[in-house]
This record gives structure tokens, C-alpha cells and sequence, in this order.
């Protein structure tokens, strides 16, 4: 139960939450992921999230392109530089270094995985594997499933379903077997992930699975090729009250 232990607690019935994901920072805020400076992307998404009054965001993973600790500390600095003001919480992507994320986890960057309010949970799960592909530890599920005892929205860095693109050689490997947990469990509303760097709704029996594109460049949907985009930085709006779980994508065009 260790991954779960560190919580977070809002004393509201409602909650508003932004999914962000795959940064793709580098050490100098002058860095380049296929010629997107993503330090200037990820900037102009947190201006616009302040506007949004939040009550918290999930960074989703992949904060690092070049694996450095000062890229870690930037993406620090630039949340602490902007006017968003509401938590952030994190759970790694295949890029991230997870004693990194715990390093610069102070003041408004916030650990806990377990996020409660009124209505239910946010679970924020760790499917960091060994390789690229993402992989989720029988241990690891069985803490899971363990927590799913109340209405919970779950979120995962990798995708647990098959986009028929180039990113399904690094998918979840064991993606439907957490995705029977989740269903059988019968308290999960939806599950959300990035990875994908692009925007995408699944169903897995009953259950609704969201991929939100990337704050830093989108990968061109449905190729097996590794063909990149820049139509600019996205994120996800998610709204939980007593009418329901409501979520919608928002772009920051070019």
C-alpha cells in the first residue's frame, strides 16, 4: 500500500481538475523536441490554466526530454514563475526519473497519489516498466484494486489500449489486464493517460479511457510511422460533481 499512503484531501463536493502531460523539458528553457521549444509550450499551458480556476493538476508524465535533474528544476521554476496558484500532483512516464519527481515535489508540487474530496478518489498509478513500454507490477495491482473501493477516477502515463499507431510498440503491456481490475472493481468512472501525445476516447467494456495530447508537439494520429505535429500544446479539463464527470480537450493553437 506504500505507492498509495501519501494522500490529499479537498473538503469540497466538487472537484475541477486539469490533466497535463508529457512535457518534454530540457535542461536550458531554450531546448527543442522536433523543433518545438517546450519550455515556451508549457509556459503558455500553465498562463491558460490559471485562468481556468482549478482546484488541481495532474501532470501526467514525460516531464524530461534530455533526462538531466535541471530539467526537472525547471519545470519547477516555471510553475512557481506562473500564475497558477492550485496543487500539482504527478505520477511518472517511461522518461522520468521517479527519485527526481519526489526530489522537486515541495510547496505547490505535491507527491500524494491519492487525491479525496466528497464524491470519491483520484488515483494517480505508476505504470513505469523497465523499458519504454509501460508495465504494472502484480504488487502494484493488487494496491490498486485494494484502493478502488470508492467512485475513483484513475490515471496511468501509458496508453492500456492499442491506438493503432506508432506508440503501440511502447503501450501498456499489461493494459487490459489493469483495465479488468478497474472494470470489475465497479467504483472506476474513466481512466486517463498520456503517451500518445494526441487526443483520443476508447471504451474497455464499460469504461471510458481518455489519451490528453501533450503540452510540447502531437504525433500525427493513426500512422505507423513516427510522424510528429505541431498544431500546438493541449491539455484536459476534467469536471467531477454530483451530475457526473464531464471532460473536455483545449488547444493552444501555434
Amino acid at each position: 500500500m506504500a505507492w498509495f499512503n501519501a494522500r490529499f484531501e479537498f473538503n469540497q463536493s466538487q472537484l475541477k481538475l486539469a490533466h497535463i502531460t508529457d512535457t518534454h523539458l530540457f535542461e536550458q528553457s531554450n531546448g527543442e523536441y522536433f523543433s518545438v521549444n517546450t519550455a515556451e509550450h508549457f509556459t503558455r499551458v500553465l498562463a491558460d490554466l490559471a485562468l481556468q480556476n482549478l482546484d488541481a493538476v495532474i501532470f501526467g508524465g514525460d516531464l524530461t526530454q534530455d533526462h538531466t535533474f535541471a530539467s526537472y528544476q525547471l519545470f519547477a521554476r516555471l510553475i512557481d514563475e506562473s500564475a497558477l496558484t492550485c496543487p500539482v500532483f504527478w505520477l511518472p512516464g517511461n522518461h522520468d526519473d521517479i527519485g527526481y519527481l519526489n526530489e522537486i515535489s515541495q510547496g505547490q508540487i505535491i507527491s500524494a497519489k491519492k487525491i479525496s474530496f466528497a464524491l470519491g478518489q483520484v488515483l494517480l498509478l505508476d505504470s513505469k516498466g523497465p523499458t519504454p513500454s509501460g508495465w504494472v507490477s502484480e504488487a502494484h495491482l493488487e494496491e490498486v484494486t485494494g484502493q478502488c473501493v470508492v467512485p475513483s477516477l484513475v490515471f496511468c502515463h501509458h496508453n492500456p489500449l492499442a491506438i493503432q499507431g506508432y506508440l503501440d510498440k511502447h503501450m501498456l503491456e499489461n493494459g487490459p489486464q489493469l483495465l479488468n481490475r478497474l472494470v470489475d472493481s465497479q467504483n472506476v468512472i474513466a481512466l486517463f493517460h498520456g503517451h500518445v501525445h494526441n487526443e483520443y476516447v476508447f471504451r474497455f467494456r464499460e469504461l471510458p479511457v481518455y489519451a490528453t495530447p501533450a503540452t510540447s508537439i502531437q504525433f500525427k494520429k493513426f500512422t505507423n510511422d513516427w510522424q510528429q505535429e505541431n498544431p500546438g500544446a493541449g491539455y484536459r479539463i476534467i469536471n467531477w460533481s454530483e451530475g457526473g464527470v464531464q471532460t473536455e480537450v483545449k488547444w493552444l493553437t501555434k
